[in-house]
């Protein structure tokens, strides 16, 4: 296993590693020692590799990730797993702000909270948080699922599109055109689905409330502009 002392190492050396991977190639695991916060840690991998990152980073870590598994042993700034497109991002700590964002597949789980903005224009991405999430999340969400073991801050779900939000604790308040919804069958079938493989086993999916959008604002009409 490559191990990558971020201390020693330019980060540079790293992510280039990561990009010249081949199919096939028989390093597929890294680990990352030492990171001390640095920004954009294992950013773009497109192959399915292994990395665990033994601290807490900054700003868009796995951004853009494609098919790669990254574990942080830590917390992580700004923008983790943003604009995702497949693959698994774990955060053990705490994520800060727009965590998955513009994401369009792949799970994100996060152990810790998450800031504001958690999910924001989400596309396609899973996100499981096993603790509480700020203000504005999930905010145009566009497709995927939000799952949120904690509480929801202000304005969750503003100007949601088919995105599927999922809040086991309270919401603060919802957002333009966010409207409480059923939890039908397939809903706990889905959420019993995203539990598991984000390592929850003492919760159960009938026990979350489901948010949605009311579909009042895909196109302008005069009844509903004192939503817009």
């Amino acid at each position: 296993m490559p191990v990558f002392d971020l201390s020693q190492t330019p980060l540079r050396d790293l992510n280039q590693a990561l990009h010249n991977i081949d199919d096939g190639a028989n390093d597929t695991a890294f680990e990352v020692v030492n990171p001390r916060g640095s920004h954009a840690v294992a950013v773009g991998i497109d192959q399915p590799v292994t990395v665990d990152v033994r601290g807490s980073v900054g700003y868009y870590c796995a951004g853009m990730n494609d098919g790669g598994t990254v574990t942080v042993h830590g917390s992580a700034g700004p923008g983790v797993a943003e604009n995702m497109m497949s693959g698994t991002v774990v955060i053990e700590g705490d994520a800060s702000q727009y965590a998955g964002a513009t994401g369009r597949g792949g799970l994100l789980v996060i152990k810790g909270n998450a800031a504001s903005r958690c999910g924001i224009s989400m596309k396609g991405i899973d996100i499981v948080v096993h603790g509480n999430i700020g203000h504005m999340s999930a905010f145009m969400g566009q497709s995927g699922h939000l799952v949120v073991l904690g509480d929801a801050g202000e304005a969750l779900g503003d100007s949601l599109y088919e995105a599927k939000l999922f809040v086991r604790g309270s919401v603060k308040s919802l957002g333009a055109d966010c409207i409480e919804k059923d939890v039908r069958p397939e809903h706990v079938e889905k959420l019993a689905e995203l539990l598991a493989k984000a390592g929850v086993t003492d919760v159960k999916p009938e026990e979350f409330k489901r948010y949605g959008s009311a579909r009042k604002l895909y196109n302008f009409n005069i009844d509903n502009a004192d939503a817009y």
